[in-house]
């Protein structure tokens, strides 16, 4: 018997047109199409014009047109001394009020709140979140009112017959950086309880039935279990903190004598009030290289399986 050749309806349907692969790729992205113009336009477009301007000496006033001046601007950056102290105080702001302060506050705070009462998690998560969710000036006017010299923590010092100082004077770096702090640690709080009551219940358990402390299962059972929540906290309040502005400029205004100016506050000064604007952006992009540093580090941490 002859083999009858098959239909030409019966052969596989092309690629592009079979039921289960769905519609072609140019369909599929269709619908994305707005947000990608929206990115373009609002996102991509800015960072695109800043980069160009920071190789640009663009001034406010006093210029009629602006020069290419190539890498003039970020070679006057790192020979300005009040620049490298605008880095060095962004560090040091980093470090205590993100990397330690909110981070370690963070987590004592939703493992104690484990263990507390309702009424006491309700009163302290309500306190922590409410510093949290206030404008940054109004936080900015209250820690203000906090450091100043006849402010609360002077009066506390008096009170208790200890000596008291102008701390926005003596310390303002440290100020700032506690101000910063009872701010936002609500952040790593509210990140660390979500974290913690996903370790099963049984290991902890077991872990006090073997004779474990408290220590030992914080640091050989917990801190390994949230370690990729700690990364993204660390991650998320570093790119914060590198950013605080109205904090800082309400609180101090980057002084006294530049102590306790970070890179926004130099930033800001080079752009809006010494007028050079190209100067400004390329402080502005080098503060984007910081935190993106800062990205790269924690991204590669994350990367690892625990």
């Amino acid at each position: 018997m002859t083999a009858t050749a098959p239909h030409p309806r019966l052969t596989k349907a092309p690629e592009d047109t079979h039921p289960a692969r769905g519609p072609r790729l140019p369909v599929r992205i269709l619908p994305l199409t707005p947000a990608v113009v929206l990115l373009l336009l609002f996102l991509a477009g800015p960072i695109a014009y800043c980069v160009y301007i920071a190789f640009t000496d663009l001034q406010l006033t006093g210029q009629a047109q602006e020069s290419f001046v190539g890498f003039d601007n970020f070679t006057r950056a790192f020979g300005d001394e009040a620049f490298l102290n605008a880095v060095w105080l962004t560090l040091v702001f980093t470090v205590l009020s993100s990397l330690i302060g909110q981070n370690t506050h963070g987590l004592a705070l939703a493992a104690l709140m484990r263990r507390a009462s309702k009424p006491v998690r309700t009163l302290t998560g309500g306190i922590v979140v409410t510093a949290w969710v206030l404008p940054e000036v109004v936080a900015g006017f209250l820690l203000y009112a906090f450091f100043r010299r006849e402010g609360t923590l002077n009066a506390i010092l008096d009170w208790l017959h200890l000596p008291s100082q102008n701390w926005l004077f003596t310390l303002p770096i440290l100020a700032v950086s506690f101000a910063n702090v009872w701010r936002g640690t609500a952040f790593s709080m509210l990140v660390y309880s979500a974290a913690l009551n996903e370790i099963p219940q049984e290991i902890t358990e077991a872990a006090e039935v073997d004779g474990a402390g408290g220590w030992r299962r914080l640091w050989h059972i917990t801190l390994p279990m949230i370690r990729r929540s700690i990364g993204t906290n660390l991650m998320l309040n570093t790119l914060q903190t590198l950013s605080v502005f109205g904090l800082i400029w309400v609180m101090t205004r980057g002084g006294p004598g530049g102590r306790s100016q970070t890179l926004p506050l130099f930033m800001y000064e080079q752009a809006f009030q010494n007028s050079l604007i190209g100067y400004g952006t390329a402080v502005a992009l080098l503060l984007l290289l910081v935190g993106s540093l800062f990205s790269l580090v924690y991204l590669r941490l994350l990367r690892t399986e625990v």
